[in-house]
């Protein structure tokens, strides 16, 4: 059976039998397409390795960092979890490239689904729903992020589901999970959740020919909900999410999305990303339209019944910049304060909007008021 390239960057299915030495002595087969691969990779490929001999202990991979905030990532990270071959996946499971998404990005055109696909989307939602509430459900002070992904891929693949972020550009886990001053794709890691944390769980799963993409931000732990600033932060971002969807209607500009959301946001005292935005999502991860959250944006398209798209509001404490961590993946705060997200995939109807991934009577987390300061 072919292995997986142990690059970073790769993540091909190969027949080499090129080794890493180091993961070698640590009892760890780490395949290598070619010299080319294992050499380019290698900056990022000894994080992976143990920090000293016979030491078991989690570590920081890049000690030489310049971190923002008091997070810190913390290796090795579990290997890639396979997917059974019955299961349906997309074609960047095996390479990494979404060739599908890098040809519709060339039309520019903002698809619309048929009765039949909308049936299908819609049931998409509903299980990527369930499995997002399963993963929630375990939320606890001393759960690692990482057994958190081994929950989201476990529930996937009971239903024969994809687990969308697999791969996907090389991202090595089965979800994304986004903890304090992480704004979006925290790489699920050994660090244990503490009280007083938020996370961010980020579920996208592949079913039946179509993506369904959602998020939620949840509380870790009493003492996040006794913080006031923080759970001024979480729920204004989750109002901002909710405000948004209350605009969406046939008729209405993509742009006028992110003047509702910073309106909300900074009436709070908080500010938005810019970075990432809301996509298009269906057969595709990722397509058009382009939702940014901010105001005054210049995002292209009217909506009209059969688009189904995400907003996704990232949501500061204080600067709305980001930077990078290392692994070229997870983005964070540039003064290091806290960040919160939620999304949801909806529809367009003939006459408002369906939200697809909706939260049920039994869903974790949910609104807390704000306490007095």
């Amino acid at each position: 059976m072919p292995a997986v390239c142990g690059s970073p960057r790769c993540g091909k299915e190969t027949d080499s039998a090129l080794k890493c030495p180091v993961c070698l002595k640590e009892n760890v087969d780490s395949i290598f397409c070619n010299q080319i691969c294992f050499r380019s990779s290698w900056q990022m490929h000894k994080a992976f390795h143990k920090k000293a001999e016979g030491s078991d202990e989690p570590y920081d991979p890049f000690p030489d960092h310049q971190y923002t905030g008091n997070l810190r990532p913390q290796y090795p990270l579990t290997p890639r979890r396979p997917i059974p071959k019955h299961i349906k996946v997309p074609d960047y499971a095996q390479d990494g490239r979404p060739i599908s998404e890098l040809k519709n990005d060339r039309i520019g055109k903002i698809p619309t689904l048929t009765s039949k696909e909308i049936e299908k989307i819609r049931k998409v939602g509903k299980i990527s729903r369930e499995i997002l509430d399963i993963a929630a459900s375990h939320i606890k002070p001393g759960i690692t992020t990482d057994e958190l992904d081994a929950i989201v891929h476990k529930e996937c693949m009971k239903r024969n589901a994809y687990p969308s972020p697999l791969n996907y550009y090389n991202f090595p886990k089965s979800c994304c999970t986004s903890v304090n001053e992480v704004v979006c794709h925290g790489i699920p890691d050994q660090r244990k959740l503490e009280d007083g944390d938020i996370v961010n769980i980020d579920v996208t799963i592949y079913y039946l020919g179509f993506h369904s993409d959602l998020n939620e931000t949840y509380y870790v732990g009493d003492k996040a909900k006794c913080n006031p600033e923080v759970v001024n932060l979480v729920e204004t971002a989750r109002e901002c999410l909710a405000s948004a969807i209350k605009h969406v209607k046939p008729g209405v500009a993509f742009r006028n999305l992110g003047n509702v959301i910073e309106e909300h946001a900074t009436k709070n005292n908080c500010s938005v990303v810019r970075t990432y935005c809301g996509h298009g999502t269906n057969q595709l991860f990722h397509c058009q339209p382009n939702i940014p959250h901010y105001a005054k944006n210049k995002a292209i398209g009217i909506m009209k019944p059969g688009m189904v798209f995400t907003i996704e509001p990232m949501i500061n404490q204080g600067t709305f910049r980001d930077v990078s961590w290392p692994d070229n993946w997870t983005s964070v705060t540039q003064d290091g304060k806290f960040s919160a997200q939620f999304e949801h995939m909806m529809l367009v109807t003939e006459d408002g909007v369906e939200v697809l991934t909706a939260r049920t009577e039994t869903s974790p987390g949910g609104p807390i008021p704000r306490p007095s300061q």
